[in-house]
């Protein structure tokens, strides 16, 4: 029965469809697993088995009854700490919101919902899911599975680290600086950050619960949802599902994903992007993905070092800044007057983190709009690109899972090749770099690294169209050994 821990959700759903296994049984399977192995891993933090049994056992009976719920009929599956479903706390991390029990599901989990979902635990987070590991003061620490004193990622660790454990059928999680991509990429599973604003965010925390009572929600720039998975057929089927506008626009838009640009491995054009002066990657990840490019290139797949022309340092100057705007409406006004206060003593070579955090949250309207114009003509470099090439590959994180580190966010750093490296540069710089400018990227298993932890690889697609980098991702699984189980989870 061990197998049916890493089977993906595609093979899981044709298992209970076939009858080979009830969705009774696959629930139970992955509670019994939740209560002996979460406790070494803790990714599992909230559950409604009770609520949970009765869907699984309605599921069982409209299959003996001829009728499908759809492509996740009877699917057993978890949800992030910072996404509202009701029957179950959401939290974020924060203890203010430890007993905030959702009146309505988030819009992402009706279209889960109504293909079949059982949904039935939410995994762990960091506080409001704004750092590259998964703690709080609610849930506590949760670890990697590969090695659990190593972080699992953040800030949708939980998700990825359940998955790798053969905790659950399938996540769903949330990506501004690499959420979804760093804990796909430090556990070893798929993970896909969609385009901007494809995915409806009402119902994610932040923002705080609340503000936004009616269909009407803001999302923030950047900020997207998407699925993570053990498997690429699984990251295509979700996204689907969860794919369509906002419900207010939904009496006039449609949207629906193009076809990937290309079938066969060898028909891709592959852009390269492997390193950076200004953002270096660790020899140990480096090592794996040549091999990983050298496999390709036996393979036939078209690869060259090509990529877009974006000055990478500006690039994620122009990111920071925008991404430390999005938040600001959150904080109190006095805590806002500080930094306004603040602001015009820094010096201006000061390029730590939480000086860019500063300016980014008091900038003026008039300074957004012209980085938002820089970024337009980012995202013309790479609509340019992509007329030539159909996927860029480029690295997910520069090192490979690191050590647990709960001090000074400001203080905080992490060795590349033997150098230390600021914090926040090192996890979100190769995130920055696709996701400022509302780019899908999918990440697939690469391989393990010298230190025995897994490696994953950032696809790149062009906007829109999110089914090209995802296929791709399916044909790296025909020549690699795609998701492999961490040692000791059976």
């Amino acid at each position: 029965m061990n197998e049916l821990a890493y089977l993906s959700a595609t093979r899981l759903v044709a298992e209970i469809k076939a009858k080979h296994i009830s969705a009774v049984e696959l629930l139970e399977f992955y509670i019994d697993r939740i209560k002996r192995l979460n406790p070494r891993i803790n990714a599992v933090v909230a559950t409604d088995f009770d609520n949970a049994r009765i869907r699984a056992r309605k599921a069982d009976e409209a299959l003996l009854r001829g009728e499908d719920w759809g492509p996740l009929h009877g699917l057993p599956m978890t949800i992030k700490d910072s996404i509202e479903v009701t029957g179950m706390p959401c939290t974020s991390g924060a203890p203010k919101l430890k007993g905030h029990m959702p009146q309505r599901n988030a819009d992402v989990i009706e279209p889960l919902l109504d293909a079949g979902a059982v949904i039935f635990g939410k995994t762990n987070l960091p506080l409001f899911a704004q750092d590259f590991q998964s703690f709080n003061e609610v849930h506590g620490q949760t670890n990697n599975p590969w090695d659990v004193t190593r972080v699992p990622g953040g800030s949708s660790g939980g998700a990825a680290a359940a998955l790798a454990a053969g905790l659950t059928g399938l996540e769903i999680g949330s990506d501004i600086g690499g959420s979804i991509r760093n804990p796909a990429h430090f556990c070893g599973v798929y993970g896909h950050k969609s385009s901007f604003d494809m995915i409806s965010f009402r119902g994610h925390i932040p923002p705080f619960p609340g503000l936004f009572p009616g269909d009407y929600a803001l999302g923030g720039d950047i900020a997207v949802l998407g699925p993570l998975a053990r498997s690429s057929e699984d990251l295509d089927m979700v996204m689907d599902i969860i794919t369509m506008p906002k419900k207010p626009l939904r009496s006039a838009w449609k949207l629906e994903l193009p076809p990937s640009r290309k079938e066969d491995l060898k028909d891709f054009k592959v852009g390269l992007w492997l390193d950076d002066p200004d953002f270096p990657v660790d020899h140990s990840v480096a090592d794996c993905l040549s091999d990983l490019v050298d496999t390709l290139a036996k393979s036939g797949a078209g690869i060259e070092a090509k990529k877009p022309d974006i000055d990478f340092k500006a690039c994620h100057d122009i990111y920071l800044k925008l991404l430390t705007a999005v938040p600001n409406a959150g904080i109190s006004k006095d805590a806002f007057d500080l930094l306004v206060k603040e602001a015009p003593t820094l010096d201006k070579n000061d390029k730590s983190f939480r000086a860019q955090l500063i300016r980014g949250t008091t900038m003026l309207h008039r300074d957004w709009v012209v980085l938002d114009y820089m970024r337009l003509m980012m995202r013309q470099k790479w609509a340019d690109f992509f007329k030539d090439f159909d996927v860029l590959l480029c690295p997910a994180v520069p090192i490979t899972a690191f050590a647990h580190d709960h001090g000074e966010f400001f203080d905080r750093t992490l060795t590349v090749n033997g150098g230390k490296r600021p914090y926040m540069d090192t996890l979100s710089a190769w995130a920055g770099l696709t996701g400022v400018s509302y780019l899908p990227a999918t990440i697939a298993p690469a391989g393990l690294a010298k230190d025995g932890l897994p490696v994953g690889v950032q696809i790149v697609g062009p906007y829109l169209e999110d089914k090209t980098p995802i296929c791709f991702a399916k044909r790296l699984a025909e020549i690699t050994p795609g998701f492999v189980p961490p040692p000791g989870f059976a």
